[in-house]
């Protein structure tokens, strides 16, 4: 993609009509449309972002570093800096190249400003590098792209990496309590994106291409999963059916 502003802007306005592959990645049509994807995939996503951003606010602590893990194109981490400027140091994760690079045309001039980092990450074997301690990491969607055997060390580096007083908020589609009230919840959630305008064929194709990518757990599996890390309070601060989100303090 071509580094012109104009170019880049018409690309954040992109409409998802992405054909996925047999097996789902990450790449530069993704990118293309990857906000206009969200928008239109995941239920209540404005009232989401609204509060992760909030309760980001409240938990940043000046001289510290907010973390954003799978930062894909930057949307997460991009009001936290206009609100709190060079009080912070903000870093950026992804592992996609084309998420990577977009996020680095975003931040250009906070980059060249020594403000942000985005930084190229393989989360199931390395972690973020970070000058300051950090107060709050955001791990919006990200998680359950891990493979599961890599989530509880992860977790437990984010909770060693993390100030006293600090959070971690994670947001995470989750599994039902039992099969028949997973099969309810997604049901209704698939005539959410028939309504937003995707079709049953493209429903279908990004389904089955996510399959054994996008691997979601329980809820009470993710809440055990950050107690065990170390997390003592844990509270789920935002829920649509098969979509959940925590905020976890040390």
């Amino acid at each position: 993609m071509a580094d012109d502003p104009d170019v880049e802007g018409a690309a954040e306005q992109a409409i998802d009509r992405t054909v996925p592959g047999e097996r789902w990645t990450f790449d530069a049509e993704v990118t293309a449309c990857f906000d206009n994807m969200l928008q239109r995939s995941i239920p209540q996503y404005d009232v989401m972002r609204a509060a992760t951003t909030s309760l980001a606010a409240r938990y940043t602590k000046p001289g510290s570093t907010i973390l954003d893990l799978g930062c894909s194109r930057g949307e997460a981490l991009a009001p936290l800096v206009a609100r709190f400027g060079r009080d912070n140091q903000y870093i950026g994760a992804d592992i996609s190249g084309p998420m990577f690079d977009a996020a680095r045309r975003r931040f250009a001039d906070e980059i060249e400003d020594g403000l942000v980092s985005i930084q190229e990450v393989d989360l199931r074997h390395s972690y973020p590098i970070q000058d300051w301690p950090v107060s709050v990491t955001l791990c919006v969607l990200t998680l359950q792209f891990v493979p599961i055997e890599y989530r509880q060390r992860l977790v437990q580096e984010i909770y060693a990496n993390t100030q006293p007083g600090g959070v971690l908020l994670l947001v995470e589609k989750v599994l039902g309590s039992n099969a028949e009230i997973t099969a309810a919840m997604v049901e209704i959630y698939h005539a959410r994106k028939l309504a937003n305008g995707y079709s049953q064929e493209e429903i279908d194709r990004k389904r089955f291409s996510l399959e054994g990518v996008l691997v979601p757990v329980t809820a009470r599996w993710n809440e055990d999963l950050l107690r065990g890390a170390g997390f003592a309070e844990v509270d789920c601060y935002w829920r649509w059916m098969n979509f959940a989100a925590w905020i976890a303090k040390k």
